[in-house]
Order: C-alpha cells, then sequence, then structure tokens
C-alpha cells in the first residue's frame, strides 16, 4: 500500500502543474480569494516578508508605476469631460431662454418644471443616504470583528504560506485571480483541517463584507450620477431665474428702491401682523397686490370641488384654486423633516404659530399655492422672511432661508421656486434650540391669525398639486 504523501510532496506536486484529487472546500476558497478585500494590510505584512524572502522578490524602486500614470491620465480625460459637458450646458441654456423669448407662461412652466425635477433628485439623494447608514455601520462592524481576530487571521496566513512554501501574489495584490488563492486553500484543507471551523468563520465574515462593499458601491454609483444631475438642473434652474427676475425688473422700475422702502418700513414695526398691514397699506408693490387679490376675488369651483385644472395655465395672474378650497391639496415648500408642529410647545412658555422643517444645505424652497409676495426680505429674529397674499384673507408666510429669489408685488404659481437654503438655521428660536442645520419656518395666517396649516397639507405624492 503507498504512503500517504507528505506536505512536501503536494508542494512538488503543485509546482509541478499536476491535477489532484483533494477536493477543495468552497468557505476556505472565500476566505483565501477575500482576504485583500479586507484591507488589512497590517496583517498581511506581518507574514509578506517571509514569503518575499523565499520566493526571492525583487526590490521594489520608486519609479512612477504604470498605474500611477494610466491614473493621472484618467483624471485629465475626466476633467476635460466635464469641461466640456459644462460648456454644451451652457450652450443649451442659451438656446432654451432664446426660444422662450418674451413668452411668460412657457418660461414659468419651464421654472416648475426643473424646480420639481431638483426636489426629485433631491429626494432621491436623501433616500439613498438613508439606505448607506445601516450598510456603513454593518461594513464597521464587520471591520471590527476582523480586526480583533488579528491573531487568529495572521496564525492561518502563515499556515498557508508553509503549506505552500511561498506566499501567493493573488492573496495580497490580486484577490480576483482565483487560481493561486484556490491551490493555497487545496493545502490547507488537507494539512491543517483542524483550523477548518475558525477558517469558514472567517470566510464566512469576509463573504459578508464583500457583499456589502458591494452593495455600498453600487449606491454610491446612483448618488454620483443623482449628485451630477442635480447639479445640472440647479444650473438650468438658476439660469431661468435670473431671467425671470430680469424680465420682472424690466417691467419693475423702481423695484430696488421698492425693496429698499420695504426694509426701513419693516424697522417701524415688531410684529408679522403690523408687517403685513404695514406693507399692504403703505408700499406701493405690495398695497398693488393685495388690492389686485381682494379684487379678484376667490376662483369658482367645478362641480363642487377645486379646479386643479387650472393650475395648468402657466399663464395664470390670480389663484387657480381658493385657498379655503385647497386643503388636502399643498405640497410643503422644500424637502425634509417636520421638527416642530403647529401649536406644540415653543420652549419658551409659548406655543408653536407654525411648523418647521430641518432641511439638507442649499434645498430649493417653492411656493404651495399661488400668491402675490407683499413682502421679501429680512424681518426681525426671522432672518430671510418671504409673505405671500395668497387671497380670500390668507396669508402664507416662509422664513428660514438664505437667499429669496422673487420681488414684492410679483405674481407667483404653485411650485414655482422662490428661494434657497443656507447651511444653517437662519430662525432666532431655532438657533436657541441648537439646531445647526436650516430649517424653514412656514406659518399660515387668515386675517391675521396664525392657523393650523396641516390641514392643507397633502397626505401623500399623489395627492399633491402641481403647476
Amino acid at each position: 500500500m503507498q504512503a500517504t504523501p507528505d506536505i512536501h510532496s503536494y508542494s512538488d506536486t503543485a509546482r509541478r502543474g499536476q491535477r489532484s484529487s483533494v477536493r477543495i472546500p468552497l468557505s476556505i476558497a472565500l476566505l483565501s480569494a477575500g482576504f485583500a478585500s479586507m484591507s488589512l494590510l497590517p496583517v498581511a505584512a506581518q507574514v509578506l516578508p517571509a514569503a518575499a524572502e523565499v520566493a526571492g522578490s525583487p526590490p521594489q524602486t520608486t519609479a512612477t508605476s504604470p498605474d500611477a500614470i494610466k491614473q493621472r491620465e484618467q483624471e485629465l480625460e475626466d476633467t476635460r469631460a466635464q469641461q466640456k459637458s459644462a460648456a454644451e450646458l451652457q450652450q443649451k441654456l442659451r438656446a432654451d431662454i432664446a426660444s422662450i423669448g418674451q413668452d411668460r407662461s412657457k418660461l414659468n412652466q419651464r421654472l416648475i418644471d426643473i424646480a420639481g425635477q431638483v426636489r426629485s433628485v433631491d429626494t432621491r439623494i436623501g433616500d439613498a443616504e438613508v439606505r448607506m447608514r445601516p450598510l456603513d455601520t454593518r461594513e464597521q462592524q464587520i471591520r471590527g470583528s476582523l480586526d480583533s481576530r488579528r491573531s487568529e487571521i495572521v496564525e492561518v496566513l502563515a499556515t498557508l504560506q508553509r503549506a505552500g512554501r511561498r506566499m501567493p501574489p493573488a492573496l495580497l495584490v490580486r484577490p480576483e485571480d482565483a487560481l493561486q488563492s484556490l491551490r493555497t486553500a487545496m493545502l490547507l484543507g488537507a494539512v491543517v483541517p483542524e483550523l477548518r471551523g475558525r477558517a469558514e468563520k472567517l470566510a464566512g465574515d469576509l463573504g459578508e463584507l464583500i457583499s456589502v462593499r458591494k452593495t455600498i458601491a453600487s449606491e454610491r454609483d446612483k448618488l454620483a450620477v443623482d449628485r451630477d444631475s442635480l447639479r445640472d438642473d440647479q444650473t438650468r434652474l438658476a439660469a431661468l431665474i435670473d431671467e425671470r427676475q430680469r424680465k420682472q425688473s424690466a417691467i419693475e422700475k423702481d423695484m430696488e428702491a421698492e425693496g429698499a422702502r420695504a426694509i426701513a418700513l419693516s424697522q417701524q414695526v415688531d410684529s408679522l401682523q403690523g408687517l403685513i398691514a404695514k406693507m399692504e397699506q403703505d408700499l406701493k408693490s405690495a398695497a398693488q397686490a393685495a388690492a389686485t387679490a381682494s379684487l379678484r376675488g376667490a376662483p369658482g369651483n367645478l362641480n363642487g370641488k377645486p379646479n386643479v385644472g387650472g393650475l395648468k395655465d402657466s399663464a395664470r395672474l390670480s389663484p387657480a384654486i381658493a385657498f379655503a378650497s385647497a386643503k388636502g391639496l399643498f405640497a410643503l415648500p422644500v424637502n425634509g423633516v417636520k421638527i416642530r408642529e403647529f401649536g406644540s410647545s415653543n420652549g419658551s412658555g409659548g406655543v408653536e404659530k407654525g411648523i418647521s422643517l430641518s432641511t439638507r444645505a442649499g434645498a430649493q424652497v417653492t411656493t404651495p399655492c399661488d400668491g402675490w409676495v407683499v413682502y421679501a426680505g429680512p424681518f426681525r429674529s426671522y432672518g430671510q422672511l418671504l409673505i405671500l397674499n395668497a387671497g380670500g384673507g390668507y396669508h402664507v408666510l416662509i422664513a428660514g432661508m438664505e437667499r429669496i429669489s422673487v420681488n414684492i408685488g410679483q405674481f407667483v404659481l404653485t411650485g414655482e421656486p422662490i428661494a434657497t437654503m443656507g447651511t444653517k438655521s437662519q430662525v432666532a428660536s431655532i438657533i436657541a434650540a441648537n439646531a445647526s442645520q436650516p430649517v424653514l419656518y412656514v406659518e399660515f395666517r387668515k386675517d391675521g391669525t396664525p392657523i393650523d396649516p396641516g390641514p392643507w397639507w397633502a397626505a401623500n405624492e399623489g395627492e399633491k398639486v402641481r403647476g
């Protein structure tokens, strides 16, 4: 009867390229293929010197590697592609604006459409970031577990080295090279079967780590695409807003003087109700807007229901839906999370007169309804404040933005972009609550009295009115 081959005979057989009859445990193969993807180079470094000595590896040189040169060329090519893309986008924007010409309704519709796209992409980005948090946490947990068993990993690596006489290059630099890893795994399964249980546990953790990392990479790729799309849409939106305001300024020659007068008048009052009254009585543009709101009256209903179809008329100059009839139809003016509700404690002995929404930095703010701008500028502890006269004795107050992009006297449509958020809270009461991220404050008023805006917000995406 033949003698059982010893360790060296296995090594000789492997070197001669002969086939082995030993079966390869899948878990061990995973273990070998997965070590490099752990990025635990300090562990591998403990056994690498011996392997290099046996293999007679040449010393490393300081010359720039072909991979580094290739990477730099790729970075240069990416930069050129980005510059070309930006130039093409600018050309398309100029052509788009030129095609709109003096058609106010077409410009309004483009603004509403692009603003909707910006908010939609912003929502996808937020959702992706939420999905990635538990993945990142799980990756850190697995890495921590593997790191705590570093000595065990070193033992397995050392066994692989002794069994194969040299460390397979794939183990450290090319984990995708399955052949070298499988040969080493074969020897490990034949020579040290007592390590199999521990190896299988390590292989399971490595397999999960590889899976989690692939999922994270996929999510990050999608996120990068969405961020590129968001950047392009924001560029389009900024150009269209500038065009809208340029045309508005051409109509209102004294707009700059009106803006300065509005700020001066705002410093003479202490309350929001006083500000509204002051604007609509003493400021020409705001008074005209308020008078128009009163003269127009409330739009009629269709078969007893709000005429939502009226929102499709982007050339309208008065509300398509009566504010009182629009309950359950409005979209929140910004993507965010409610952190304060109407009627809740404001932290200083009073109650909240509106709602507060925590948002992303630079988020787009749009109008929840049609209305006339009766104030746009800084006011007391509210930071930048926008007040819309929605007709029928209703006013909508929106505060906490960093920049407002509409002017007093201007009629704005549902879903139209009106402002952008900054990087931190601008409202004093929110700052006092240690909120470091931007927060938008929204308040509804009827005949000067704050009312609960809750009934007006749509319960789901499909119920929201759109321009």
